[in-house]
């Protein structure tokens, strides 16, 4: 099945030469002006939409690793015949599946293939950085629950599924449709994400996997966490981190500020004589653990340095300077 090519510099409106730090800046500025909770009530579907092909591309694109395998696909994709071909042995060295297919369930009869939607991810991204597609956790084939030895159980099949920290914390519902391959029948299913959930977890809908063969049960489809990028946060277990800037004098002279929260703002009291890369906490302002308590918010000062300075400015430090 042809899957569509994703241009992911052109999503965060970069040029293929851009660096790490000119990726990072591009995909916050979108992503805040774009994030589900800013937007206004009739635009919340557009901006979601929009959200997730900005954390798509740059779940690509600020790995170094997964950003010079997309960089390899080059002028190759946009071949005859419709829908992206990825250049010949690209899909073995990606994890994709076979012949570069997605979301695949593995078997003797050579896999049968998934479509989803509401994942939060395009087809071009689980077929090339998605992974795992269509592992069986039993590893297919054989006996399986006391039954003879003819019966086969399904293979399970597994997809990414984008759940943003919000949704985390707060748990949420979505629902998901699925296509089997050779079928024109969309399956959909409400799908529950636990308050808690994260990266790597899998939540598990027993039964919608690969079909068994000879009486042999369904496998299952298992969902797995990836927390989408925030603009503001980095996740770091059940905490997060968020860069202050300070400018020096706030650093020197102290100050306060007003630090954004999964839950609003909260102030915090900086005192004189911060350092770069100092660390404050703001207590159980983290994700929920598994025992329903909260990580904390850690704030991380963060010195800014002018570039430029103008000649009373440049008069100013040099002043600074002697009396040092």
């Amino acid at each position: 099945m042809a899957v569509q090519f994703r241009d992911y510099y052109e999503t965060l409106g970069v040029p293929k030469t851009a660096s790490a730090d000119e990726i990072k800046s591009a995909f916050r500025k979108l992503a805040r002006k774009h994030h589900p909770d800013v937007a206004k009530p009739k635009e919340k579907a557009a901006a979601e939409e929009k959200f997730k092909q900005i954390n798509e591309a740059y779940e690509v694109l600020s790995d170094p690793e997964k950003r010079g395998k997309y960089d390899q696909l080059g002028a190759d994709w946009n071949q005859p015949g419709g829908g992206f071909q990825p250049p010949p042995g690209w899909g073995q060295s990606a994890g994709a599946g076979p012949g570069g297919g997605f979301r695949r369930a593995g078997g003797g009869n050579g896999g049968v293939e998934f479509e989803f939607g509401g994942t939060g991810f395009s087809d071009f991204f689980e077929a090339f950085f998605g992974g795992g597609r269509g592992e069986s956790a039993f590893g297919g084939g054989g006996g399986f629950g006391g039954r003879t030895a003819t019966a086969e159980r399904g293979q399970d099949v597994e997809a990414d599924i984008m759940v943003t920290l919000e949704e985390a914390l707060n748990g949420s519902k979505r629902q998901v449709s699925l296509r089997r391959g050779g079928s024109n029948k969309t399956e959909t299913y409400q799908v529950k994400i636990p308050r808690g959930v994260h990266e790597g977890q899998r939540i598990r809908l027993a039964g919608q996997g690969e079909a068994g063969a000879r009486g042999g049960k369904s496998g299952d489809l298992f969902l797995r966490v990836r927390l989408a990028r925030h603009p503001d946060f980095t996740v770091e277990g059940n905490d997060l981190v968020f860069e202050a800037a300070l400018d020096p004098w706030q650093a020197v002279l102290g100050t306060q500020l007003e630090i954004p929260t999964l839950e609003g703002t909260r102030r915090l009291k900086v005192p004189a004589g911060t350092q770069g890369g100092q660390r404050f906490r703001l207590r159980e302002r983290g994700l929920p653990t598994a025992n329903g308590s909260r990580g904390d918010l850690y704030v991380v000062a963060q010195i800014t340095i002018p570039k430029e300075l103008s000649d009373a400015d440049r008069a100013l430090w040099e002043q600074l300077a002697k009396s040092g």
